[in-house]
């Protein structure tokens, strides 16, 4: 019998029920909570909650924990900086810990080219800062984004956004000059085309249909991308999309912004997801696992790109030393115990396991991923491929309430995404009980 997960109490508790009465009455309610989990502690790939009940972590923390909860090592950074400074201004001083970490983060970003990082405190900052830093380099006023992407609620990077009305709606106007154009999302291909035999229509029309027709290339300061989009249903591009559209920017001088913010340090078996298609950005976006959680967010960019002057961006408390260290300790802990080995690894047994799963289930429409970045994609049945919200998220709560918790994205997608130091053994545990789900699930509908 399997140590983990251990329900005591039908979750949610009545410690938990307290608390989220509590929280209803004083925090904003623009948070979106998947269920009502209350962390009390968290360690290595499980998560206890204030009643006692312990839970197989198969979201990490919204991909946050690559390292999982509380890794000594990273812990033991943090404590030994917090016995030296906790602040003092990384915007107008210098720090031993920013230098390190830029250094290293220059080491594993995809390219061979000379480097500069700025630090701030979130994905979103991050982007903030691709765009700032893109517009002024090239002094030009316009972007191209993805539809279904997510790149943060600022109001800069909420003018990339384009995964659901509710982000957008009433907070218009937005930043001008980015246009969206689809996503290769081949499932549901937005042309009712298939490929491949079609020929990858969707980075033709962007220079047919948007370039050539109304968006001036010469104007067009840079692409903002996911190499495999979060919050818009875990969806993988096909083999050669990034090379024809590297292609494509570099006919017209565009940049290329890879946000790794979700897909980054080490989640899909590489450093960064754009690595598995060998396509060398102009800046890559990070945050979420950087720091295992604590804010920190950084722009990595060419050297020549990042020819801003002093004064034209900055944060007070971006590059924060416990972030940095908090950082260091996990590249080093991600590199020690192999753990992008381990990420490709039981990636590819999970992803076994679902298309086994797949075959027998008349629901789940897709299973995609790369590492252990996993997408189940739930539908009313395979031939009319119709997103099925209300099972996918039925899947999800009933897995939690068993002890797994899992979370879902896109319109109908269950996402998969535990730490990177995952064992066979809870993944073995976790995923009896998602399999057993899913078919309740079917038989209920």
């Amino acid at each position: 019998m399997n140590a983990y997960p251990k329900i005591v109490v039908d979750p949610p508790g009545p410690k938990a029920r307290e608390l989220v009465k509590k929280d209803e009455n004083l925090v904003s309610p623009s948070y979106v909570r998947f269920y009502p989990l209350v962390v009390e502690y968290g360690r290595g790939c499980i998560v206890r909650d204030v009643d006692g009940n312990e839970y197989i972590d198969f979201n990490s923390g919204l991909l946050c924990l690559n390292v999982g909860h509380n890794h000594p090592q990273v812990v033991a950074a943090i404590k030994n900086q917090c016995d030296r400074f906790l602040h003092y201004s990384n915007t107008d001083f210098y720090y031993n810990e920013v230098v390190k970490l830029a250094e290293t983060l220059t080491e594993i970003t995809p390219g061979n080219f000379d480097k500069k990082v700025y630090f701030g405190n979130s994905g979103a900052e991050a982007i903030e800062a691709a765009i700032k830093l893109a517009r002024w380099h090239t002094r030009k006023q316009l972007f191209i984004g993805f539809i279904s992407s997510f790149h943060g609620r600022t109001m800069g990077a909420l003018a990339f956004t384009a995964s659901k009305p509710t982000q957008r709606r009433y907070f218009s106007p937005l930043m001008p000059g980015v246009t969206h154009v689809p996503y290769p999302y081949c499932y549901r291909c937005p042309f009712k085309l298939t490929y491949p035999e079609c020929h990858y229509w969707c980075v033709d029309f962007i220079d047919e249909f948007v370039l050539q027709k109304y968006m001036p290339p010469e104007d067009v300061a840079a692409m903002l991308f996911e190499p495999i989009q979060g919050e818009g249903g875990y969806v993988v591009p096909p083999p050669e999309y990034f090379q024809r559209l590297k292609k494509l920017a570099d006919k017209y001088g565009i940049l290329l912004i890879d946000d790794e913010v979700q897909s980054g340090i080490g989640r899909t078996g590489k450093w960064f997801a754009i690595e598995h298609w060998n396509v060398e950005p102009d800046a890559v976006c990070s945050a979420k696992a950087l720091a295992s959680g604590l804010p920190l967010g950084a722009t990595i960019a060419k050297a020549k790109m990042m020819d801003w002057v002093g004064g034209s961006h900055a944060s007070t408390f971006g590059g924060n030393p416990l972030s940095c260290v908090a950082s260091s300790a996990i590249i080093d802990v991600i590199k020690e115990e192999k753990l992008i080995e381990n990420a490709n690894k039981q990636g590819t047994y999970i992803l076994k396991r679902l298309e086994e799963l797949k075959e027998e289930s008349e629901i789940i429409g897709d299973v995609r991923g790369k590492g252990l970045m996993i997408g189940m994609e739930i539908v009313e049945n395979k031939e009319n491929k119709k997103p099925a919200p209300k099972n996918s998220s039925e899947i999800m709560t009933r897995s939690w309430r068993r002890g797994v918790a899992v979370i879902t994205c896109g319109v109908s997608t269950v996402r998969i995404a535990p730490p990177l130091n995952i064992t066979k053994e809870l993944i073995d545990s976790a995923m009896d009980i998602i399999e057993d789900v899913v078919k309740e699930v079917e038989k209920k509908a």
